[in-house]
């Protein structure tokens, strides 16, 4: 991955939001989250969410940052792996169909049946007829899934070639985040324009009224994030769902209850203690 070499994308780079107006913002749009989730659990709805878009270019973080103050039980991420032998001999799409919602509940697919219009296709993973046949079939199978009620909405991630050899440099330096590499995500990096016409050729086809994509310029994290969640909201019909008044009651008086003795249970060793007093490993 060779530094300093021009850029292949003609956008400007977008500016980085400012924290301060990122978090704010961010807090406000997951609030509303919250409240297109009680919407989908009282009225049965069923959202269906796609996160595409190449390596790097910011899908996880932002699906993060949707389902963090969400429900598990109401939203569910589908990141699924690679198909087993037994999948492989099934219909395309039936592994994915086996993901989709029931009533009251959203789905965030972290990449989707949309892998073999990308990286099987690139990576020859596939034959030459099962993705002419995934670009005939994949309309439909959106269709049927709109015409049965599902919410869909498919988003692009798009991040520069400059911008995603940063993030690479950036995880391969970080140990942390080292697992997110893989050589597949490096191979990535020379097969650029193998992945563009591949993804332009998709939208040609998967680009439908009923379905149709969402472009997410995705070079600032932050506003991609702020972008991404803000369209959603504002493509959904959602309202504010009344829930029943609570209130805290009193605890009732002892009945003479006493704890067991301490030594008598294992407790886990106060580290954050030792932090305090200084003796923490210092790194």
């Amino acid at each position: 991955m060779a530094s300093g070499k021009k850029s292949r994308t003609s956008a400007p780079r977008q500016e980085r939001l400012p924290r301060r107006l990122y978090e704010s913002e961010l807090l406000r749009l997951q609030t509303e989250l919250v409240k297109l989730q009680e919407w989908v659990r009282a009225e049965g709805v069923r959202l269906v969410v796609v996160f595409e878009g190449r390596d790097a270019a910011g899908k996880g973080s932002t699906i993060k940052r949707v389902t963090e103050r969400l429900n598990p039980r109401v939203a569910r991420i589908a990141a699924l792996p690679a198909p087993t032998e037994r999948e492989r001999t099934q219909w395309y799409f039936q592994r994915y169909v086996e993901q989709l919602p029931a009533a009251g509940e959203i789905v965030l697919f972290d990449r989707s049946w949309y892998n073999r219009a990308g990286v099987e296709h690139v990576m020859g993973f596939c034959t030459k007829e099962e993705y002419g046949r995934f670009l005939h079939q994949c309309p439909i199978f959106e269709r049927m899934l709109v015409e049965d009620g599902i919410l869909l909405r498919k988003y692009w991630f798009s991040v520069s070639d400059a911008v995603q050899e940063e993030r690479f440099r950036a995880r391969l330096e970080d140990p942390t985040r080292r697992w997110k590499l893989s050589p597949m995500d490096l191979e990535s990096v020379t097969r650029w324009e193998a992945y563009s016409r591949a993804k332009d050729e998709m939208f040609v086809h998967t680009d439908i009224p009923e379905a149709p994509w969402n472009v997410v310029p995705s070079d600032d994290k932050r506003s991609a994030r702020i972008n991404m969640i803000n369209d959603l909201l504002s493509a959904i019909p959602y309202r504010e769902v009344t829930r029943p008044a609570l209130e805290l009651p009193q605890r009732p008086p002892s009945t003479g209850y006493e704890r067991p003795p301490r030594d008598l249970q294992t407790y886990v060793p106060d580290h954050a203690a030792a932090l305090g007093r200084g003796g923490g490993k210092s790194g």
